[in-house]
């Protein structure tokens, strides 16, 4: 084999989809080497997912790309349920706590183009048409063999390698593990269309009806509409006409004009059973697939980047604590292990064959969709605001928490309306930890002496003074006259000390002086010096 040898990298990434730019994107506006190949010549014209939920928005504040990503699709802001020619129910997405209460709908193409376009900003080009085809790694590094299009092949060293690579993932296959799952495999149509149909336009919509399979209808920008029905088993569906007739079976006034693209697949629910492998990692439909029933398999691969990019940054710096890689996969697994199993459950309630279990479905969810706990529940799954480490072992479980109402380490650090500057744009900024010292009645307590790649940023009712008296201390102020970040964050009114970790989730929640905790948090994180 003639294979040349290129430079060290610290992170190769396998996959160009969206887990694979996103982490990409997270590696390299930490300064981290890293090379993305992707084995086809183009990017992909097909858009499997088409939602971008509100904490994937969040993500994207941070990598820096929500608006461009906003301003490519459409808001949808409620789910509806409907059925033989009723509207069972409407579930509000924008009741979720987050600074982006929507889900945008928008082509995956369009998803690829906006994180690709960000990673070209951070200097970082996608190597098309190279394959990774063998991988081999030690102790201290993992040696990938990459085929070129023109046949030439090339060892790349890197300190670590990302499968992010697709649900038919080769480096899945070559640290020899497999999905585990069912595979018995349920058929779907996808079709993006271009139609007339008398739809909200800020919803998405759900069809259940007592003869057939669910119909799944999102509206996209202009005319264009995507469709995704679970198939029966004598359903043809590879034309629009047949597209067509699915739609006037399970729906009623949808007018197709012309198709995008349309195909059929089989779907399956499963997993990899780790998803470290040494210095390799898997991530996305590399780790887990499931049905599109629940709009969360784009969202939950992009996630897995996230959680993993900051780590494998210190990772590759020589900066990571033991633990710290180990945490990607307790933190993600039981992520995506509940999506599957809520996936699962929707594709079963979508696909109960008998009339009277399908009336008694759609009369349960017709209750259900009534009750606003309920509705609530449903909109914090789909936007995945509900997402959450609490078992986490490198979360702080032990931090003085003065309150039970605010949220524990491992839950997402809330925004917090009506302060100045916005808490959420304070928190998206830097690439490291953000301590927040929330100022009791007594003022704020000392800053701590940190790392330089924490950001402090200060909270308090008298910012004006505060920010007098400690000029250069903080790296920013925000002014919160009503204390109300104390109050979301169950802080009372000595304040206190909050640690929110580069992805946006809480690592430790303290009273002010408890430097031992602060100390024994950050020893998770990172190596000692």
């Amino acid at each position: 084999m003639d294979a040349s040898e290129g430079a060290r990298v610290g992170v190769l990434v396998v996959g160009a989809g969206p887990a694979g730019l996103v982490l990409a994107c997270e590696l390299a506006r930490r300064g981290t080497a890293v090379r993305v190949v992707d084995r086809l010549t183009e990017p992909t014209e097909e858009s499997r997912a088409i939602l971008v939920h509100a904490r994937s928005l969040e993500m994207m504040q941070r990598i820096g790309t929500v608006d461009a990503l906003v301003a490519s699709g459409t808001a949808a802001t409620a789910a509806e349920f409907h059925a033989d020619g009723g509207v069972l129910g409407r579930v509000p997405l924008d009741t979720v706590d987050s600074p982006f209460p929507f889900s945008v709908s928008t082509a995956q193409t369009e998803t690829e183009r906006v994180l690709t376009e960000r990673l070209a900003e951070l200097g970082v080009t996608i190597e098309r048409g190279a394959e990774l085809v063998a991988l081999e790694q030690n102790d201290d590094e993992v040696r990938s063999t990459l085929r070129h299009p023109d046949g030439q092949e090339e060892t790349c060293t890197s300190s670590y390698v990302a499968g992010t690579d697709g649900s038919h993932s080769t480096v899945r296959h070559q640290v020899g593990t497999k999905l585990e799952g069912s595979f018995k495999g349920r058929r779907f149509l996808l079709g993006d269309v271009e139609g007339e149909y008398d739809l909200d336009r800020d919803a998405f919509h759900t069809f259940l009806s007592s003869d057939a399979g669910p119909l799944l209808v999102f509206p996209m920008a202009g005319s264009r509409v995507r469709v995704i029905a679970m198939l029966d088993d004598g359903d043809e569906a590879s034309t629009l006409e047949h597209v067509q007739a699915v739609c006037d079976r399970r729906a009623h006034g949808m007018r197709l004009r012309s198709a995008h693209w349309i195909t059929v697949f089989e779907i399956h629910h499963a997993q990899v059973a780790a998803y470290r492998h040494g210095r390799v990692f898997l991530a996305g439909d590399a780790a887990h697939v499931h049905s599109p029933a629940g709009g969360q398999g784009m969202n939950t691969g992009m996630q897995d980047a996230f959680n993993l990019g900051w780590k494998l940054a210190l990772a590759a710096a020589g900066q990571a604590a033991p633990g710290l890689l180990d945490s990607y996969h307790d933190e993600r697994h039981p992520v995506a292990a509940r999506v599957i199993e809520a996936s699962t459950r929707v594709t079963d309630a979508g696909t109960v064959h008998n009339e009277l279990a399908r009336r008694l479905r759609n009369h349960a969810l017709h209750l259900a969709t009534a009750l606003e706990p309920i509705r609530m529940r449903l909109a914090d799954g789909t936007e995945e605001i509900d997402v959450a480490y609490p078992d986490s072992p490198i979360v702080a479980r032990h931090g003085h928490h003065h309150h039970s109402h605010g949220p524990h380490p491992g839950e997402s650090a809330p925004d917090v309306p009506g302060v100045q500057p916005a808490l959420h744009t304070v928190l998206a900024a830097g690439t490291g930890h953000t301590a927040l010292y929330v100022a009791g009645s007594d003022g704020p307590s000392q800053r701590l002496a940190l790392d330089d790649d924490v950001r402090h940023v200060l909270v308090g009712d008298d910012v004006a003074a505060a920010a007098e008296a400690q000029p250069r201390t903080y790296d920013a102020v925000v002014a919160d006259p009503e204390r109300a970040v104390a109050e979301r964050y169950g802080l009372g009114g000595h304040g206190g000390l909050v640690l929110v970790r580069p992805d946006g989730y809480i690592g430790l929640h303290t009273r002010f002086g408890d430097d031992d905790a602060v100390s024994a948090y950050l020893a998770c994180i990172r190596a000692s010096r």
